[in-house]
C-alpha cells in the first residue's frame, strides 16, 4: 500500500463504499436505482389537481394510478 497508510489504490481503501456500500465514497450511501427515496409501505396517494386522497396500496405505485374523480395521475404524499 502506498505510504503504508492503509489507503490503497485510488477508490479502493477504507471509507470508499464499493460493492457492499460501506462508507461515503464511490458506491456508498446508496438510495436505490436512480437515486430515489423509498417512502415505505404506508402513506397516501394524492391527486395534485383536485386533492383527492386514498391509502397507498403495497405493490401499486401511486404514479401508475389515475384519480377516480378527475382522471389526473396520482402522486405520493
Amino acid at each position: 500500500m502506498p505510504g503504508g497508510n492503509r489507503t490503497g489504490p485510488a477508490g479502493r481503501g477504507p471509507m470508499t463504499g464499493g460493492a457492499r456500500g460501506g462508507g461515503f465514497g464511490r458506491g456508498g450511501g446508496r438510495r436505490g436505482l436512480g437515486g430515489g427515496f423509498a417512502l415505505g409501505p404506508g402513506g397516501k396517494c394524492i391527486c395534485p389537481n383536485c386533492g383527492f386522497r386514498e391509502l397507498h396500496q403495497l405493490g401499486v405505485s401511486c404514479y401508475n394510478k389515475k384519480c377516480p374523480k378527475c382522471g389526473t395521475t396520482m402522486t405520493r404524499e
